[in-house]
């Protein structure tokens, strides 16, 4: 087994959204998420123009992590955390996202919520904007379609840099920025990610749309990181990517470019341009192939290149197979579809489990750009069953098991791998699906879809076990 560095980062991550709760308390303006009724696997998420009463949105109360954060932070501390992966809720800090001053009682609670990880000597890790953003910015200008969104977005981390410059180090700028580069008939890509407008769960695609705010996002991106990197240089700012391993489903060649066309198009494009700086050899190519016209103001693409990150970070859960049989079987999985691995088993939601595939992964992120990189999101979901006050969970405990192992690997491979946060290290509400039965946790919320539930917390078999993990560096795997 490869030895981790000294200082590898063990934590866990959540978003905001999925686990605060308090959606209107203390100032907060209503976000995108806080729109998003409740749904299930079967059932799709809808994004209404109004809160419909009798309609459940699991946002509202999500686990009350609000109220709960000294609570939850002291139990991550009892696991050895030395990271704690979170993100702040934009309208916390300015409701609608244009006043002029910020809301201090959400600046406060952040304060807080840091200093309580300090306490224990946990390291923040915060996105910045992690599937939300002032649903009053959807109304007024569509979200990210619209370039006002770019200095809106500036004077918002301003703010939040200054405010925690002695409490954050490391920050991420969008999470899974590259799920803009999916159909708009994905639930997420209608509003949680780029804002677009929409009282249902599918819109028309519209490529010239998602790909020309994907460039209000880089260039807001990029800014951010040239002014911290100016202002405030103890920061580290990375990126984040939705990274969908793909194979080609067969040795035909045919499948084989078109595996190396997915691959760029969902895990490249974004970050050859956070990365690199620039938009890659294939990005004209692409647009003309879709009719996709990116309206640049003179000075974007300096702006591009003078604001590349620090380190690569990434969610990695599954993997799929791209092929061109028209007759070859179909997967669920994260973010989109894919071709069914004969070679792999599922998750309860039908998300092919693929450890070996993150060596992988890792291996070609390292290889093509040389940065130290963070995998912030990898976990199962899972039905969860609590008996006597715990949860029997080996099949987490294995998955996650495996996927370390395989980091290991890429490790002894060469890799400069920072840290691992899992995702949903307390259970909270399923950005997908809405869902609470959908839980990662290490720590089970009594709470469910319904929204009934105490809050109370219990920790499951695997909060034991990735306790053991973290006091050995990652030597100790053992059950």
């Amino acid at each position: 087994m490869a030895e981790f560095r000294k200082g590898f980062l063990w934590g866990g991550a959540v978003a905001a959204n999925q686990l605060e709760g308090a959606w209107n308390v203390d100032g907060k303006g209503p976000s995108v998420p806080d729109m998003c009724t409740g749904g299930s696997f079967k059932e799709p998420r809808r994004i209404t123009l109004s809160i419909e009463q009798k309609t459940y949105y699991p946002s509202h109360e999500a686990i009350d992590f609000y109220h709960h954060y000294k609570e939850d932070i002291a139990l991550f501390a009892e696991m050895g955390f030395k990271v704690f992966r979170t993100s702040i809720n934009w309208t916390r800090i300015f409701p609608t996202g244009e006043e002029d001053e910020p809301n201090e009682k959400g600046l406060q609670f952040y304060e807080d919520v840091f200093k309580e990880c300090h306490k224990y000597n946990i390291e923040p890790l915060v996105t910045l904007s992690h599937y939300e953003m002032p649903y009053a910015l959807v109304e007024k200008y569509n979200g990210w379609a619209s370039r006002e969104l770019i200095g809106l977005f500036e004077k918002y981390c301003h703010v939040v840099f200054e405010r925690y410059k002695d409490l954050v180090k490391y920050w991420l700028t969008f999470n899974e920025i590259n799920t803009g580069t999916l159909p708009m008939g994905t639930f997420l890509s209608l509003g949680t990610i780029q804002g677009f407008h929409g009282p249902v769960t599918r819109l028309p695609d519209d490529p010239q749309v998602r790909f020309q705010a994907l460039h209000h996002q880089f260039v807001a991106s990029a800014k951010v990181v040239s002014y911290a990197h100016a202002n405030y240089p103890q920061f580290q700012l990375g990126n984040m990517i939705c990274f969908i391993t793909s194979y080609p489903l067969t040795c035909n060649p045919s499948d084989i470019l078109a595996n190396q066309a997915a691959m760029r198009r969902m895990n490249w494009y974004c970050s050859d341009v956070m990365v690199r700086g620039e938009y890659p050899s294939y990005a004209k190519a692409l647009w003309e192939k879709e009719g996709i016209k990116i309206n640049m103001e003179p000075g974007d693409l300096d702006i591009l290149k003078e604001g590349t990150v620090d380190f690569y970070t990434l969610s990695y859960y599954m993997s799929t197979c791209v092929g061109l049989d028209p007759h070859a079987e179909s997967t669920a999985g994260n973010m989109s579809m894919g071709l069914k691995n004969p070679y792999l088993k599922a998750s309860d939601w039908g998300w092919q489990i693929d450890p070996q595939g993150l060596h992988w992964t890792l291996n070609e992120i390292y290889d093509r750009y040389g940065l130290p990189i963070m995998v912030v999101e990898n976990g199962l979901g899972a039905r969860d069953r609590l008996e006597d006050g715990t949860v029997h969970d080996t099949y987490r405990i294995d998955y996650l098991r495996q996927h370390i192992i395989e980091m290991g690997k890429a490790v002894e491979d060469g890799v400069d791998l920072l840290g691992y946060t899992p995702w949903g290290c307390i259970d909270l509400v399923s950005a997908s699906t809405g869902e609470m039965a959908k839980r990662y946790g290490f720590i089970y919320v009594d709470k469910y879809d319904d929204g009934t539930g105490t809050l109370q917390r219990f920790r499951k078999d695997s909060f034991y076990w990735y306790k053991k993990v973290i006091a050995s560096n990652g030597s100790d795997l053992s059950d």
